[in-house]
């Protein structure tokens, strides 16, 4: 089932994008740094539009949604999980509480689905190590019960252990709560890992796209091969 759709996107950092959004994919976009990646996240989320072109949700213009809904719906974790001062608690029933749905049961089955205990909820986020804190993020995210995850650079600035742990949190999240993944990584490695199609991207434009085992492994563009060093 098709989720989310690019038709000739194109403003000031994305030029000609198209490409699909399938149910039950990890999309992985790759490319060198400043190429657009980045951008076109925030396309999903609403924190860019197209001055051409129409991204789709569920098969009608993003733009006709209320911003809300679709923040909602479509959740963003970023490179710093950019926790509020305060608990861990504080942190996750922000989103809930705007819609009076919040209780302490949810934050202990929000951290249960990122695998911390439930002690942690009274823990100040600052006290937390960094892979803790992106997976706070996580739940955070997570507590808006989101269809799809749009994912910047969300390991790269942690530690090799923590790498594992969030990218396992990733496989479980797409077989339990969400629908589709699209993550921006500068690890080659990484969108071999976990990836089921891959996006690459120079200047603002799709240049290659495909499954990501065959694509990655033959490149057919001379610009993927170069990035790769092949």
């Amino acid at each position: 089932m098709n989720l989310m759709a690019c038709q000739k996107v194109s403003n000031a950092r994305v030029h000609g994008i198209d490409f699909t959004v399938r149910e039950g994919e990890i999309i992985t976009l790759i490319g060198p740094s400043g190429s657009g990646k980045s951008s076109l996240l925030f396309l999903f989320n609403r924190l860019m539009d197209p001055d051409e072109g129409e991204v789709y949700w569920y098969g009608k213009p993003l733009s006709t949604y209320p911003v809300e809904e679709v923040r909602q719906k479509i959740g963003m974790v970023f490179q710093s999980s950019s926790l509020f001062d305060g608990s861990v608690e504080e942190n996750l029933k922000f989103g809930p509480s705007l819609r009076g749905e919040w209780d302490q049961k949810l934050g202990i089955s929000l951290l249960n689905q990122v695998d911390l205990p439930e002690s942690y909820l009274g823990k100040n986020a600052d006290q937390l190590s960094g892979g803790e804190q992106q997976r706070v993020a996580f739940a955070r995210t997570l507590a808006n019960k989101p269809e799809v995850l749009l994912l910047d650079e969300v390991t790269s600035a942690l530690d090799v252990k923590s790498v594992e742990i969030v990218e396992e949190l990733i496989r479980s999240l797409m077989q339990d709560h969400v629908k589709a993944v699209l993550m921006v990584t500068h690890d080659i490695k990484q969108a071999k890992r976990l990836g089921d199609w891959t996006i690459y991207m120079e200047e603002g434009r799709i240049i290659e796209q495909g499954k990501t085992k065959s694509m990655l492994s033959n490149p057919s563009t001379y610009e993927l091969s170069k990035f790769m060093d092949l």
